[in-house]
């Protein structure tokens, strides 16, 4: 199974929020810099708010983070909006009178797990404000 992209979407939509403190932006203006429609936007910000990562009302009233970008790690984002499901799915059924069949989904069940767990481990090592610098960075050259 693959992440879905509203992790990615997620984590563009409060960079664009982080980097744009001094003004109130709108689902509209980030729809644009995403080049989605706003629906989408709305939907996974209600996500990120229902996870009280941040702030966000209708109009032009502004969406403002509620933690510190440095406190908003991507482990946080990719549980808000993709919940912790299992990134990989084990085929189901196989034959248990074959050998590989009957032990297939136990071998990979240890596999699958530890890497998802370095994953996760991983995206709590990042957080938003190293994002953000990165991404700063990167049009400054």
């Amino acid at each position: 199974m693959a992440i879905s992209t509203r992790f990615s979407v997620a984590v563009h939509i409060l960079t664009l929020i982080d980097m744009n403190q001094e003004r109130a932006i709108t689902s509209d203006f980030i729809a644009a810099s995403v080049n989605t429609n706003p629906v989408v936007i709305r939907r996974i910000m209600s996500k990120l708010k229902k996870a009280g990562l941040i702030h966000s009302s209708p109009g032009v009233s502004g969406t403002y983070l509620l933690k510190e970008a440095s406190e908003i790690t991507l482990y946080d984002i990719y549980a808000a909006v993709d919940g912790t499901e299992q990134l990989f799915d084990i085929h189901k059924n196989p034959n248990p009178n074959c050998e590989v069949g009957a032990n297939i989904q136990d071998t990979l069940d240890t596999v699958f797990n530890h890497a998802q767990q370095q994953m996760e481990a991983d995206l709590k090592r990042t957080n938003l404000s190293q994002i953000t610098a990165d991404i700063k960075q990167k049009a400054t050259n």
